[in-house]
């Protein structure tokens, strides 16, 4: 827990590596810690699990417990350990995150309650409450709107950032880049801001961001990696590179939902035993196959630095 105290090193790439299931969708805690070593040998600055690359609406409460104690096991405090502990449900959120304070986790990643599509006011309610049941456990917003159907404003961000000491940073993960500026304009350069959307991870760090929790660090987490220590060394020429280079990966995690494809990948490459997802999303289909192929070519210059 070395970074908990400390929140402001967790930077750079944080891996929201997939949750593996067995062929008959069971929880596959062998693969998970496999997948948790690999990033961790591919020098990726920090792991997360339980983010909607995790699939975690589709698990039960004491799964993704399970999870998350596997994957600090294996950290083992060697990097920053984000887990995403949010749920719909209060009750839930609370219980999830005590676990991941308990199992050691640097902070938890709480996503906005989804469906409900709560107000503003309600919002600042919600991760107030979080806030205060764990005053030593630093806190960071996820927004993710095109997934819970509500956007976190910038203001209310800023509010939050104000009154809670303990609540230390966001998630974006929304495509409107004049969010990313007017929450870092309204916070201040203590809030650590880290990007979801994969393609603007690189530009976010122009405006002062954290870093990135970026789905294709499941395929390429040394190149994913390497663009953020790139920028920090002053190589904006490899940084830019590296970020375009990228671009076919990126890509083929979205020829069909999130994770679908990248577990088809990761299983083709031997880093989980199944490519299962759990209902309602379904496997990678025959006619999304092809394309990923083609992506998976145009990109494996960078899978084979992994």
């Amino acid at each position: 827990m070395k970074f908990r105290s400390d929140p402001a090193r967790i930077r750079g790439s944080i891996a929201p590596v997939i949750t593996p299931f067995t062929d008959d969708g069971d929880l596959d805690l062998d693969s998970l810690r496999r997948l948790v070593r690999w990033q961790l040998e591919s020098g990726s600055h920090g792991v997360s699990i339980g983010g909607s690359t995790g699939e975690p609406a589709a698990q039960t409460v004491a799964e993704r417990i399970a999870a998350i104690r596997a994957v600090a096991e294996e950290v083992d405090d060697a990097v920053p350990f984000l887990p995403g502990t949010g749920s719909a449900k209060l009750d839930e959120t609370l219980e999830i995150t005590g676990a991941a304070r308990d199992a050691g986790a640097d902070a938890a990643l709480v996503i906005t309650p989804y469906y409900a599509r709560p107000t503003q006011d309600a919002l600042v309610t919600w991760y107030a409450t979080i806030a205060r049941e764990f005053p030593d456990l630093p806190i960071v917003i996820y927004n993710v709107p095109s997934r819970t159907a509500v956007d976190v404003a910038p203001e209310t961000v800023a509010r939050l950032f104000a009154e809670h000491d303990n609540l230390v940073g966001i998630k974006e993960t929304t495509k409107d880049f004049e969010h990313f500026s007017r929450v870092l304009h309204l916070c201040g350069g203590e809030l650590l801001v880290w990007s979801g959307i994969e393609l603007l991870g690189l530009p976010l760090l122009a405006l002062g961001g954290a870093g990135f929790i970026s789905a294709v660090a499941n395929l390429a987490p040394v190149a994913v990696a390497q663009m953020y220590q790139a920028w920090e060394a002053g190589d904006q020429e490899r940084a830019r590179e590296l970020h375009y280079g990228l671009h076919p990966l990126v890509d083929l995690l979205f020829v069909e939902t999130n994770p679908a494809p990248a577990k088809w990948v990761l299983q083709r490459h031997g880093r989980i035993a199944s490519a299962h997802v759990r209902p309602p999303l379904l496997p990678l289909s025959p006619a999304g196959e092809p394309r990923v192929r083609v992506l998976l070519d145009q990109g494996a210059h960078l899978l084979d630095t992994c």
